[in-house]
């Protein structure tokens, strides 16, 4: 079936498998092979951190910075991809090892407004229009550590000078309640649209909503995105699925919850996801387990997964629906998208 979304992917998607408890149990694979594998697959465009695209970031100037991205423009034009967005990664470096824009050091939040305005310079040289905030430290691990009203004030400034460096970028919020972080100060979509409407151009901040993320924090992700699709902020989609409130899993989409994963898909069609150019992200991570021929095979799952879902929401009685809802037949209504899951409606 020929989908109507768009897709994107990240270079992490596809990793050795090395994880916090335990070495890598894959080989890993070059930047442009896993581009040029994923346009094969399908996919349309490439999520990038920006050390992704400018690897040893740290080490170069401003305009070594830009020219090596370049050189990625180029890779993405040859095999007719495009860039989603460009997230600094400043979860990874000494300096934000107290988080970056809410760390209690100066110097540590400078360093951080550097590596977001870099991105900023590598999404325009990559054709980008967003860049992503994955708030990763942007918390506390002690709760008495920094108050909450100032580590909030410190977010919304700082989204406030990327703004100003930029009068063309968007900002784009993935909100994840905890992990690596103890306690999020941005942990749902509701808390990206407040920190929006804080900001000096509300028009050009939003959120981005990752399945998983969703189900940390105990809430439904089709109500999330629903939530941010009503507020016209949905712009962008990471799909995943996850086993109960425990680490972050990103799993193969819809593999946990079928049902839950439906919902989503019809959530984003019913209201014309990507009628302006937005992306659905596969943010999915093979098993450790999985071996060096299989490196691809949860994307191209994931793929197949969301393709099918589409099929079953063309195929949503929508006057059944109505009937059942008129009647308060909920058991039936249950039943019935239960049947069109099984194959059996």
């Amino acid at each position: 079936m020929m989908s109507q979304f768009k897709f994107s992917a990240g270079p992490w998607n596809v990793h050795d498998g090395a994880d916090s408890y335990g070495p890598a149990t894959r080989s890993s694979i070059s930047l442009e092979e896993k581009i040029e594998k994923f346009a094969q697959m399908g996919f349309d465009a490439i999520q990038f951190h920006d050390d992704d695209a400018v690897p040893d970031i740290n080490e170069l100037s401003e305009e070594e910075i830009k020219e090596e991205a370049k050189k990625v423009k180029k890779l993405l034009d040859r095999y007719h991809l495009a860039a989603e967005f460009v997230a600094p990664r400043l979860w990874m470096d000494p300096h934000t090892s107290d988080g970056g824009f809410m760390s209690t050091c100066k110097e540590d939040r400078d360093y951080a407004m550097w590596r977001a305005k870099r991105s900023i310079d590598i999404a325009n040289e990559l054709g980008a229009d967003k860049v992503v905030l994955w708030l990763a430290r942007e918390g506390t691990l002690c709760a008495e550590s920094k108050s909450p009203v100032w580590a909030t004030q410190m977010l919304i400034d700082a989204i406030n000078e990327m703004l100003r460096y930029d009068s063309e970028i968007k900002i784009v919020i993935e909100p994840k309640p905890n992990e690596p972080i103890d306690r999020s100060i941005c942990g749902t979509i509701g808390h990206v649209m407040g920190v929006s409407a804080a900001t000096i151009d509300p028009s050009r901040v939003g959120g981005l909503l990752e399945s998983a993320h969703a189900i940390l924090a105990g809430l439904d992700p089709s109500h999330e995105i629903g939530f941010a699709l009503a507020m016209g902020k949905l712009w962008g989609v990471h799909l995943n699925d996850q086993n109960g409130i425990k680490y972050d899993q990103d799993k193969t989409f819809g593999v946990e919850n079928l049902r839950q994963a439906f919902n989503q898909v019809k959530v984003l069609i019913e209201n014309g996801y990507g009628s302006n150019g937005e992306y659905v992200g596969l943010d999915v991570k093979a098993m450790r387990t999985t071996k060096d021929e299989d490196s691809y095979k949860h994307l191209e799952n994931s793929l197949k997964i969301v393709r099918a879902l589409e099929e079953k929401v063309a195929e949503f009685d929508y006057d059944l629906q109505k009937k059942l809802v008129a009647d308060r037949d909920f058991e039936g209504l249950e039943m019935y998208v239960m049947n069109l899951l099984m194959g059996l409606a």
